[in-house]
């Protein structure tokens, strides 16, 4: 038993003058509980925010959407807002953990979910993200769940969230409280690529607190779809997963939005497969091309080579039936 203190925030500053070098927020706990219990963290304060006033999901003069960091995930799929405008949301979190677990997951801790890579939960070997500077176990370890885009030396490790690709795909943005005021920060600059910094999961500073996270408006986004590839059909991180939303007319793409998950360290943006689509012809072989070309760049290794035919034709697929004309 680690001993620690534990308080209840009553308001946002109080929060934010509670937290410090040895503390940390609490709120729905299911995956920090676990890392304090495993020891990857320890602290001597626990600040519990489940309190505070950050429940809701409301809609914005502008149609986008306003979604409290306490927001559970259960409630979130269930949303009339989400369901109609942002189907490809209640399709990620549904397919994520488990009932029990979902009631209790709150939507800034979503987005602060730590890697599961089996290294890094494993105390007896050396993990950069755990320990910086003793090595990376998995990069010449069991691989096959490793990332294979946006790597380096130091981590391969890949981002476990679901809710986090559609939020990538949707340019969402993370609403933060901190000792200097509040700040938006855009959702692909929040989590980041390991470099030679991988125990930095995010660009959050420490004593900052999220408060919601917006989406702006994106009507084609009714016509959206989460597929999700993983070893069992429930209870099981992805090996890769995709979000896609795509405006076609006249069998023309005139806009694409392409989130790719379980390849990388962050929730991976295909911007080079939106761009080789838009103006296109709305077809398996374009579709095929495009990720081709996003996946250019990959550098697997041999435990997990398969990811990269496995996200080329997850990818067709989804945009295959989102065009097809029935698909909702």
């Amino acid at each position: 038993m680690r001993p620690f203190t534990y308080e209840r925030a009553s308001t946002v500053d109080d929060a934010l003058a509670r937290i410090g070098p040895d503390a940390v927020f609490l709120a729905g706990g299911t995956n920090l509980v676990d890392h304090l219990r495993l020891g990857i963290r320890s602290a001597a304060r626990v600040v519990d925010v489940s309190r505070l006033p950050f429940a809701e999901v409301a809609r914005r003069p502008d149609g986008g959407l306003v979604i409290g960091a306490g927001v559970r995930n259960s409630d979130l799929a269930a949303h009339p807002l989400v369901r109609e405008q942002f189907p490809f949301l209640t399709q990620a979190i549904v397919a994520g953990a488990s009932g029990q677990l979902r009631n209790m997951a709150t939507t800034g801790g979503n987005l602060l979910q730590r890697t599961r890579c089996v290294y890094f939960q494993d105390l007896t070997t050396p993990c950069n993200k755990r320990e910086p500077g003793t090595g990376c176990s998995a990069a010449e370890g069991f691989g096959r769940y490793n990332a294979i885009l946006g790597t380096s030396p130091a981590c391969v490790a890949v981002h476990p969230s679901d809710l986090c690709v559609p939020l990538a795909a949707l340019d969402a943005e993370v609403v933060v409280a901190g000792p200097g005021g509040p700040r938006r920060i855009p959702f692909g600059e929040f989590h980041r690529l390991p470099g030679d910094r991988p125990e930095l999961d995010t660009t959050l500073d420490p004593a900052e607190l999220i408060t919601a996270v917006e989406i702006p408006p994106l009507p084609f986004a009714v016509r959206s779809r989460y597929r999700k590839v993983r070893e069992r059909a429930s209870y099981a991180f992805a090996l890769v997963s995709v979000a896609a939303a795509v405006d076609v007319r006249d069998g023309v793409v005139q806009d694409v939005r392409l989130a790719l998950g379980g390849v990388a360290h962050r929730p991976y943006r295909a911007r080079v497969a939106e761009a080789a689509l838009r103006g296109q012809p709305a077809t398996a072989d374009r579709f095929r091309t495009a990720i081709e070309q996003e996946l250019a760049a990959a550098e697997p290794g041999e435990q997990n080579r398969f990811k990269v035919p496995l996200v080329r034709n997850t990818v067709v697929a989804v945009l295959s039936e989102l065009t097809s004309g029935g698909a909702r």
